[in-house]
């Protein structure tokens, strides 16, 4: 994943922006050089987040940024993920840059986040989508994510919340850990690929030690194993990256075919 330095008008914006731009499109570049399948962009650092929505610096700031990195690193897909369920401005940002995707929190059932209560989106997401005219972004729907509360929802098996994202036309299904870093419940996952036909992928915790548990999964979206001593705010180590995609070479066939996106 490229965590994009904190923006303007962040708590913890120190850098001009031409120099986030400068790093962000770096980290992109090497995630590229290693063989990574693809690039999620998110704005990470730029804590505590917004609830459900950002200002227009954050989409200015998120939507040069990206436009200079599908500039840099042109073979592969590339994401967008706005924190903190930003996702219309994500989308538009996506929208704009030509990104390919973008990963939306709270396309189903509400939550109690970090940030606090998160309603479902979809209905609205879409809608926004169909009249800007970005049918070709995917929406990547993370259910009962990280750093959430799900005690509204506990009556709810996971396979059935997936089910809804699906019935809702959900492009593809995120399962995390309970926290950045966290790795999923690997057996969560093979039961949700049993009751959806939408792809499903990995949202946390994925290192070289515990890939060969999700396998079964149809993508792994990889941050912080990639960064030094394993953790999001520190910068990419490339011999992690070239470890980790070694690993998934030696796996062959038994590897999902978009194994390195980063996240």
């Amino acid at each position: 994943m490229v965590h994009v330095q904190a923006l303007p008008g962040t708590p913890q914006h120190c850098l001009p922006l031409d120099r986030i731009v400068e790093r962000a499109c770096a980290e992109a570049e090497l995630y590229q050089q290693c063989g990574v399948d693809g690039i999620l962009v998110e704005n990470m650092h730029d804590l505590p987040y917004m609830r459900g929505k950002v200002g227009p610096e954050i989409v200015a700031s998120m939507t040069r940024v990206c436009s200079e990195i599908k500039h840099a690193v042109k073979d592969i897909p590339m994401g967008i993920q706005i924190l903190a369920g930003a996702n219309v401005e994500a989308l538009a940002v996506a929208h704009a840059c030509g990104a390919h995707f973008v990963r939306a929190e709270g396309f189903v059932f509400s939550h109690v986040a970090d940030e606090g209560w998160m309603d479902s989106c979809a209905g609205e997401l879409l809608r926004y989508r169909r009249s800007i005219g970005a049918e070709k972004v995917f929406v990547l729907t993370d259910i009962q994510k990280k750093h959430c509360s799900h005690a509204v929802t506990a009556d709810l098996d996971v396979c059935e919340v997936a089910k809804a994202a699906q019935f809702f036309l959900s492009d593809g299904i995120i399962l995390t850990g309970q926290a950045t870093g966290s790795p999923a419940d690997a057996l969560e996952i093979a039961k949700v690929k049993r009751v959806v036909t939408i792809p499903v992928m990995v949202g946390s915790g994925v290192t070289e030690q515990n890939v060969e548990d999700y396998l079964g999964a149809d993508a792994m979206i990889i941050g912080s194993h990639f960064k030094a001593q394993g953790s999001w705010c520190n910068g990419i180590e490339r011999n992690r990256v070239v470890s980790f995609m070694e690993r998934i070479n030696t796996l062959g066939g038994n590897a999902p075919p978009k194994c390195g996106v980063t996240s």
